[in-house]
Formats: C-alpha cells, structure tokens, sequence
C-alpha cells in the first residue's frame, strides 16, 4: 500500500539533543508554536512517518507549529528533567519505563486528553499524567538475504557467525536497549541469568549504541546480520528496507515472547506553551490520527475503539500471531532501573 509522500512542514525540525530550538530561538519566544520532545521511531525517514503525517494536519487545522526534539528514549526524557526548572518542551513521548521515570520526577502535569478513555488501563497512568498514543512492541530484526531462517532463541545468537554481526542499543539510555535487559530477565529467569547470558554474548556484539533506530538500517545493508528494535519502527522501516525481517526470541524449549512497548506522551509540569501542549496531545488521540497509526506508522492504535482494518493492519496482526505477550511489572523496573543497567555494565564490560 503506498504510503503517505507530503512533505513535512518547514517549520518541523529534528535536533540533536545537545542543540536548542529551531532557528536557535528559544521556543518560549513564540506562541504559535509547541514543542514535543520524542523517542525516535515515529518520524519517517523520507517525510512519510506517522508524526510526519500528524503533525502536518495539525499545523494545518491549527495553525500551531511543531518543534522536534528527537533523541533516544532515556536521553529525551533525561533532558526533560534537566530542564525541570526553565521547561523547554512542551510535551513529551517517550517509551517505558522512562516515562514512569519523568512522571516521578515530576516532569509531567496531569492532562487527560480527549478519548483518553478508550486506552487500555495498563497503556496510560493511573494518576492521568500520561497515556499511550501509539502501542508497540519490543521486538528483534534479521537481515532476512543472508538469514534466510530467522534465529529461534536466545541460545542462537551465541552461535560464532554473529561475532561483530549483532548488535543491540544502550540499556538505560535507549528504550529498546532497556527491553533488552527486561526481555532476557523474563526469558531467562532472573537478573542474575540475565547477566552471564548478556555477559557470553558480548563476544558477539558489536557494541553500544544510543539510537536503536539506526541499527536496522545496517541490518538491511547486511553488516549486520541481528539487531533489536520494535515492531512499529522495524515494520515502517521494512517498507523501504527489503532485507528487514522482525522476529521474538524464544527461551530454550518455550514460545517467543514480547512485552507492549507504547509511545505514550504527556504534557511537561510548567511547559511554555501548555495550551498548545494540551492540543496536540487530543490531536494525537483523535479518532483519524489513530486510524492512521497501522498504515501510515507501522505500529497499532493505542484507542480500542479505532479498528484498523487495513492490510498493514492485518500484516501486523498476523505477525504477532503465536507469540506471547508478558506485562513488565513497570513500578520493579522504574524503581530499579539504575541497578540493572549497573549489572549489565559489570557483566558486559561496558
């Protein structure tokens, strides 16, 4: 199915962290505009991503501008708390557990946008500080010319033919490198398994990565032959990424597994622009911004009320068909959180 080709608006733009606003004006200066702070994976790389789509309809219903601030999962939301005491953003999306991060640092002010009652209790905070907009789940890609099966289990990717041929972000400043810890510990049966597996295939990887996102445009390219991601940014990927393959690691002798991964956004405590924050936010949630999230997005609609019923709708679908969905215990993961990355880093060297 084509996907959408408009451009993106002008005034949109994609900053590196360490950088200020657009045009290096503070946003603050401008009232015509909201600024959002955002894991990658929603922006496409050619103009033809989700936000691409959403934040064009917005300008244009609106009027209000969209800033961008793109980053890693943990490196958005870090920059956020950094800047508790002058907020530069307006709102922020980020994946788990990060979002619980910000939200007990007090980065997020409680907003429920419209339609937020149709999101999954377990994809939205109890205490109305953030919801889901986009749902998502953890997953791996293979480079699917030179793998033509893709690896089974955990155990197959200790196999020497991926010695410098893998490859997975961060844990604790990418959010699909975190699931990677969160993942092992459920699949492995505990922390302290977890950490002598990561610890053997550290022989294998190549080494860190803060961007998850870049990682599978070397998979498709073949000099990778692993790498982890998630399924909406590795599917939407897929489109102009003929080599790209997802797959779910499996325990030894059990079924695949995967865990939600949302995008799930919030309005910043004291953001310079929180009307503009709060409309953004109902615009993300709105009925025809969600029908978009499986064709245009690649990922699956955080509404239950929206039916998506699409052929990238039901190619989604159909890829998660037999694998099994767990509930990370986020409370155990926020809490400690710096621990485990502690452990990896003890364990991998890192």
């Amino acid at each position: 199915m084509p996907r959408n080709t408009a451009k993106p608006l002008a005034a949109l733009c994609v900053l590196a962290l360490p950088l200020t606003a657009c045009g290096g004006n503070s946003a603050a200066s401008d009232e015509n505009v909201v600024t959002v702070y955002s894991a990658d994976g929603l922006k496409g790389e050619n103009g033809d991503g989700w936000y691409d789509r959403v934040f064009k309809d917005f300008e244009t219903e609106t009027g209000i501008k969209v800033e961008y601030v793109e980053g890693g999962s943990g490196e958005v939301a870090q920059r956020a708390v950094r800047e508790k005491r002058n907020p530069q953003a307006d709102v922020l999306v980020t994946l788990p557990p990060f979002v619980q991060q910000a939200d007990t640092k007090g980065v997020l002010q409680k907003y429920s946008p419209a339609g937020v009652d149709h999101v999954n209790g377990a994809d939205k905070a109890a205490g109305g500080t953030w919801t889901a907009v986009v749902n998502n789940y953890f997953g791996f890609v293979h480079n699917t010319e030179e793998l033509k099966q893709a690896p089974t289990t955990w155990e197959d990717l200790l196999d020497g033919k991926y010695e410098n041929k893998l490859q997975y972000s961060t844990p604790g400043v990418a959010g699909d490198g975190t699931a990677v810890l969160i993942k092992a510990m459920h699949d492995l049966g505990g922390q302290k398994q977890a950490m002598e597996y990561l610890k053997k295939l550290q022989a294998n990887n190549v080494g860190p990565s803060a961007s998850t996102g870049k990682l599978a445009p070397k998979v498709d390219k073949g000099e990778l032959l692993v790498a982890n991601g998630d399924v909406q940014m590795n599917y939407a990927q897929s489109k102009t990424m003929p080599n790209l393959g997802i797959w779910f690691p499996a325990p030894e002798g059990g079924r695949p597994t995967t865990f939600a991964l949302p995008y799930a956004a919030g309005l910043v405590t004291g953001a310079p622009h929180t009307g503009n924050g709060r409309k953004l936010l109902d615009f993300m949630l709105g009925q025809e911004a969600q029908r978009q999230v499986s064709e245009v997005g690649g990922g699956f609609a955080a509404r239950q009320d929206v039916k998506a019923t699409d052929a990238d709708a039901i190619a989604l679908t159909r890829l998660m068909d037999g694998v099994e969905v767990f509930e990370p215990d986020w409370d155990d993961v926020e809490e400690n959180l710096t621990s485990y990355v502690d452990a990896w880093k003890e364990a991998t060297g890192s």
